[in-house]
């Protein structure tokens, strides 16, 4: 099982469409429903940073949200979206109740 978080900071101008465009994924997710994967996001208290944590549990080692076209929509322009840009961070658990659990 791998676990990743990615943090940024999105453009005060840009935030509610990072919203919708994240919105648009978890809609497609809810639809398609891919094995494999625990997935929640995040906006921050400034209104402008969000946090992404995917859990995945596939045999293969590949990231079922790559597959989605909301995803491919989403982060195809991130990096204009950006004030600050994607950081993906591998996380170790140390301990977790229930966490992503639907």
């Amino acid at each position: 099982m791998k676990r990743v978080m990615v943090r940024y900071r999105v453009k005060q101008d840009r935030a509610a469409e990072n919203e919708r465009l994240i919105q648009a994924v978890f809609a497609q997710l809810e639809k398609e429903r891919p094995d494999g994967l625990r997935y929640a996001s995040f906006k921050l208290p400034d209104g402008v940073s969000f946090v992404h944590i995917a859990s995945l549990e596939t045999a293969d080692g590949q990231n079922p949200l790559a597959a989605l076209a909301a995803f491919k929509e989403f982060t195809s322009a991130i990096k204009e979206r950006c004030e600050e840009p994607p950081v993906a961070e591998d996380l170790s658990a140390v301990g977790s109740y229930r966490l992503l659990e639907a």
